[in-house]
């Protein structure tokens, strides 16, 4: 199969990319597990692109039940080099308002059960995520929303927690008291891998909801989310098909990520993991890391 140029991840709401062209469902098998589902691969805005629903079509799949390793590793099978992400998320400052737009630049991982590396069993790697969102794609981003007409912020710190549960009061105002912009359930894992997978990945944080911080809001609920999930999601796809129209980057330091990030030495690799692995790493044993 000819490969895939970006893969797109759809989150809460966002289970279908219109606008694909040839269309064809694809099942994977990977080392690490069944990926959430059927990968969706075409053409869209001329290129071509793999969609996958993260939660699964029908929203089956926990944030905390979401195999994002095999995701990832879908995503590197096909071929992409690029992830373009969206997620519904909750705002933890004012003026990041319901139906706004914000494009991270920044996390901090609050989540506690979940697979977030490809490596271990024999072969040990520490990949730099001083800054965990592909800097090109995410200009890129915000120029399509700027085109789109939608109201984006460019930058914030995106807090990712376990979930399923919304934040506790207490905890939503600690998490505004240190500063952070906005709240969700899933784009830790995603942006710790894809740099693994030397995936250039950026996301898109649909705010729904003033979480549970704000006196002047209600707490959040999920009927009230989904409201205006609706009309961000409109805006998601339009932005994402802009994107796709262009070429993904080449050359870009998130693709080179590996080069000096596995410290086990090539002769004591276990067969089994490099099987596994090979994927991610087999430039490297080919010398030319």
């Amino acid at each position: 199969m000819e490969p895939v140029e970006y893969g797109i991840i759809g989150g809460s709401g966002y289970y279908q990319m219109p606008g694909f062209e040839g269309a064809q469902r694809l099942a994977l098998q990977t080392p690490f597990g069944d990926p959430s589902d059927h990968y969706l691969v075409g053409t869209l805005s001329g290129r071509r692109v793999a969609f996958l629903a993260r939660h699964g079509e029908g929203h089956r799949r926990l944030p905390g039940e979401v195999n994002y390793r095999a995701n990832l590793y879908g995503f590197k099978l096909l071929g992409a080099r690029a992830v373009l992400s969206a997620s519904a998320v909750g705002s933890l400052r004012e003026p990041l308002r319901p139906g706004d737009v914000v494009v991270p630049d920044q996390l901090v991982d609050r989540t506690r059960h979940r697979a977030d590396t490809f490596f271990g069993d024999g072969i040990a790697a520490h990949v730099g995520l001083a800054d965990p969102f592909c800097s090109v794609l995410r200009s890129r981003l915000v120029a399509a929303c700027r085109e789109a007409g939608v109201t984006v912020h460019d930058g914030g710190t995106y807090l990712c927690m376990e979930g399923p549960q919304f934040s506790t009061r207490a905890e939503s105002r600690l998490y505004q008291s240190w500063g952070l912009d906005v709240i969700g359930m899933t784009n830790a894992q995603e942006a710790r891998l894809a740099r693994e997978a030397e995936i250039c990945y950026a996301s898109l944080a649909l705010v729904t909801d003033y979480d549970c911080w704000h006196d002047g809001h209600d707490a959040v609920s999920i009927g009230e989310v989904l409201r205006v999930l609706a009309a961000n999601t409109k805006n998601a796809r339009d932005v994402v098909r802009r994107v796709a129209g262009g070429a993904p980057p080449r050359d870009c330091s998130c693709q080179r990520t590996l080069d000096h990030a596995v410290l086990t030495r090539r002769d004591l690799w276990p067969p089994e993991t490099f099987h596994r692995l090979r994927p991610l790493i087999s430039r490297l044993a080919r010398g030319q890391g």
